[in-house]
């Protein structure tokens, strides 16, 4: 029913040449962000472009799938290795709804045979009946916003969903024949301690999902848990706590068999997430949906914040990107930005071949520093951060910016 591409011809002979030219194929691996901006409510915390409003679900599919007809030469003729649907709640559209998208993707776009397809879902939408409508569709990952499996904590953050029906949910996943499942953790969660964290993440190794991806609680200038904090009604917990939480979690995670693949990414063997590691490394995409952002390895442009205006201007033809073309500078800062929050750290022969003389030393001198003081470490010709230097990631990266 879909139409893939393999990546690799069968029958060929593997001249020289030829493997040089497969090779090189792997430079135009592209992958596909759909955003969905529809929640049921709103969690207190999120300050990610989405709106409650159910009656411009079907409207916004439309768009979305004209949207990959006007930019279908984005990507040129990259192989699609990945497609992610995110919100949003992409778990609120229709079997029939993502039947039309990929009716497209497949029909626009050459899509790899074995690329790695993820929508995330909240638990309460993940009913057995749900599964059962979208069984015949090619999505082969899940990521489940679970945040928690503690009632009272997941109230405080307005989620809608059980610490049961978490479970449930993954159960009802497993059952439909995932076998890449992602779950997210959420810690520092108001009144949360210690115990509670050790809690959550034991529910977690036993549900023994293929990636967990785990984020230290922010409190975003304008969400509902920012107004709370600024009330008084509502107190962060200090940072040392953060940090005794975070690496409680490590040898934890390690125990299990998770690989700490990024600062916020953990995976037991193979399953990686291929979207978000196409991301680091600075591989092209395109972002469809209201809101989304694309990057062709040159330039990066936005949608339009606005359902309303998303559509609106999708149909009249009319321009519903911003877009702003990258200064070496700024290609510097965020491949040393990305890189540095990854297990393999700086690739220092792509900081050499893709970068004047100049950016090469800024990094080493600023490096020298951080190697000296145990937050850096070397790793044959990569440069990564230290467990010590996880902790003060941001001051780190910073230090590395070129302005």
């Amino acid at each position: 029913m879909w139409r893939v591409i393999d990546y690799y011809p069968k029958n060929i002979i593997c001249t020289n040449s030829i493997c040089y030219s497969l090779k090189l194929l792997t430079l135009l691996m592209a992958g596909i962000y759909i955003h969905i901006p529809f929640c049921k409510q709103r969690c207190s915390y999120c300050d990610f472009y989405t709106r409650v409003a159910p009656r411009q679900i079907n409207d916004t599919v439309n768009a979305i799938i004209r949207e990959m007809e006007i930019r279908r030469d984005y990507l040129k003729d990259d192989f699609i290795q990945t497609i992610y649907f995110g919100g949003g709640t992409p778990s609120l559209l229709s079997a029939e709804q993502f039947q039309r998208i990929f009716e497209t993707l497949f029909l626009i776009f050459k899509i790899k045979n074995d690329a790695e397809i993820t929508f995330e879902a909240n638990p309460d939408d993940l009913t057995p009946s749900f599964f059962e409508s979208i069984h015949s569709l090619p999505f082969n990952r899940i990521s489940i916003g679970i945040q928690s499996f503690d009632d009272d904590e997941l109230k405080k953050i307005n989620r809608r969903h059980t610490g049961n029906e978490a479970i449930a949910a993954f159960q009802n996943a497993r059952n439909a024949g995932f076998r890449n499942i992602s779950i997210d953790l959420i810690y520092g969660l108001p009144l949360q301690t210690k115990q509670s964290w050790e809690i959550q993440l034991q529910k977690a190794f036993e549900l023994n999902p293929e990636h967990i991806s785990v984020y230290g609680l922010t409190y975003e200038e304008g969400t509902p848990l920012h107004k709370l904090r600024e009330l008084g009604r509502i107190t962060s917990a200090a940072d040392a706590e953060m940090i005794d939480m975070h690496l409680f979690m490590l040898p934890k995670m390690e125990s299990a068999g998770y690989e700490a693949y990024e600062i916020s990414n953990f995976a037991k063997s193979g399953f990686r997430s291929q979207h978000n590691s196409a991301y680091w490394k600075m591989k092209p995409y395109l972002g469809l949906g209201p809101s989304a952002h694309s990057f062709d390895g040159k330039s990066r442009c936005w949608n339009v914040s606005s359902i309303k205006n998303y559509n609106q201007a999708v149909f009249a033809n009319e321009v519903f990107t911003e877009s702003e073309l990258l200064s070496t500078d700024e290609k510097y800062n965020e491949y040393v930005m990305v890189s540095l929050r990854t297990k393999e750290g700086v690739d220092m022969d792509y900081l050499q071949n893709n970068f004047e003389f100049k950016y090469v030393r800024n990094f080493e001198l600023i490096a020298k520093k951080h190697i000296n003081d145990k937050l850096l470490i070397i790793n044959d010709k990569n440069i990564s951060l230290t467990t010590k230097g996880i902790l003060i990631s941001n001051l780190i990266i910073e230090d590395f910016i070129v302005v």
